[in-house]
This record gives structure tokens, sequence and C-alpha cells, in this order.
């Protein structure tokens, strides 16, 4: 199966194993990442303005390339997925903002929200299946006690994102299940680090992301896996001693690509 892969800027320099992993996963898993041609930053964050056009065009032309090939677009990291699914969001419900977006494109074939976007995540979960995934397992995480960190931009707005419940995920502790592992659950799971705020209010974002870990600690954690580049950054500047690995990392040692997550 193949599918066309947006990566977005991070994946391209501070996140490449975020990147590599989920590439050399995909392909055992049967799935091809096809890297889309010519994509630009997906701006970062999405601006609620309505009249704010240029910062989704290149959301926009991701999808619409993904549409023309007749694949579904596939992301990993979470701030990329946030923007491209509230665009996506966007022009299959605004009609105002879709019309300024296709007048835009004049000379293109307009676009309104066709295409299927699955964060890596969901891939794994509704496309190759957990139980699926289990069977491809050769290195089983048997007595490792891993947190999930979801964070803000997987999924909120819930409506939106449609990834899981905001208020009640389970997705990567499915996925933790699946890898012979045992998710902790901890109340911080789906809190804010900080990371937005790190750049005005360093002190506030360091209470923020060190809560989060002392949470997953206090709950039994050995490690917490993340989808974000972001939060991964914000959270090990706390200084707490959990480590903070990608998910894909964690997948790609019980695949045997990687030989340990604590490398």
């Amino acid at each position: 199966m193949k599918v066309t892969y947006f990566p977005g800027c991070t994946l391209k320099n501070k996140a490449k194993d975020l990147d590599r992993y989920a590439r050399e996963c995909a392909e055992i898993l049967g799935i091809t990442l096809e890297e889309a041609e010519n994509w630009q930053c997906c701006g970062g964050v999405f601006t609620t303005a309505g009249d704010e056009i240029a910062t989704k065009l290149s959301s926009v032309r991701v999808l619409k390339a993904a549409k023309e090939k007749g694949e579904a677009l596939v992301t990993v990291c979470s701030a990329c997925h946030n923007v491209v699914k509230q665009t996506n969001y966007a022009m299959q419900n605004d009609r105002s903002f879709a019309d300024k977006v296709n007048r835009y494109m004049a000379d293109e074939e307009p676009y309104n929200g066709e295409t299927q976007i699955y964060h890596y995540l969901e891939l794994l979960r509704d496309v190759v299946g957990f139980d699926k995934l289990r069977e491809k397992v050769v290195n089983p995480l048997k007595g490792k006690k891993i947190g999930a960190y979801y964070g803000c931009l997987l999924l909120r707005p819930g409506k939106v994102m449609g990834l899981d419940d905001p208020e009640n995920p389970t997705v990567m502790e499915e996925l933790i299940r699946a890898l012979g592992a045992e998710p902790v659950v901890f109340a911080n799971r789906n809190e804010c680090c900080g990371g937005y705020v790190f750049a005005e209010n360093p002190e506030l974002a360091k209470k923020k992301s060190t809560a989060v870990l002392s949470n997953a600690k206090a709950n039994g954690a050995d490690m917490v896996i993340t989808a974000c580049p972001l939060c991964k950054y914000n959270l090990q500047k706390s200084a707490s001693d959990v480590p903070v690995v990608y998910f894909t990392e964690l997948l790609a040692e019980a695949l045997g690509v990687k030989e340990s997550c604590n490398e």
C-alpha cells in the first residue's frame, strides 16, 4: 500500500529519528510512505483568523497532491497533523474560506477537502491494525512501563481532529500493549507541556513540562513516548530523569529495526 507522506520541516533536522523509524517500520508493515514532492512548511500553527489564507496554502497543496494520486495523506508530527487536519476541515466546512483559497489557486483544479488524512498512529490502528502489528513484533518490550504523552495538538479541537477521545485517549496505550510493554496512564498525559510559551515565559514552560514528567514517574513510568518534536524538546528541558523518546523509536525497537530506545 502506498500513501502520500508529509514529513514536515522538523523531521528533516531535529526530529530525524521520528521520521526515519516511521519510514522503516511502515515498510515492514506493508506500507510505503511516498514523500510528497515540493512540500513546504505547514506553518507550525493553525491560525484561526478566517481571512488568513497564505499560511494555509502549503497544506492545501499537499492535500491536493494526495487527492490527485488517489492516496491518503499521512503525517507523523503532531503540529503538522494539527495544521493539515484543521485546514482540510476548513476546506470542507467553510465555503467562504474554501472559495478564497481556490480563487487564489485559480489555475488549478479546485480542492474541497476530499483527501483522507491519517496520523501515523491512526494508520497503525485503523489500517494496519494492532493485532497485525503484534504479529510483526520480534522483540516484545516485556517489563517496560511506558507513559504515553499526547499533549495538545493530536487531540484538540476534538471535533476536528477526531483521532481519539480528547479527555480519555487510548490509541498510544493500545500501541504500547501491542508492542509487549505495559502502558502507564497518568493524569497529565494530555495536558500542555508549555512548548508554545517557552520563548515568552520559560519558567512557566518548565513548570508545565516538569509537572508532566513528575506525574508520569509518580505513576510508575520508566519512559515517556510522544509524537511531537516540540513536546519532546520541552519535556527534556525539564531536567527530569525520565527518558522521552518518539513513539516510532519504540515501534522500531519492537520490530527489530532499532536495538534500544535507551541508546
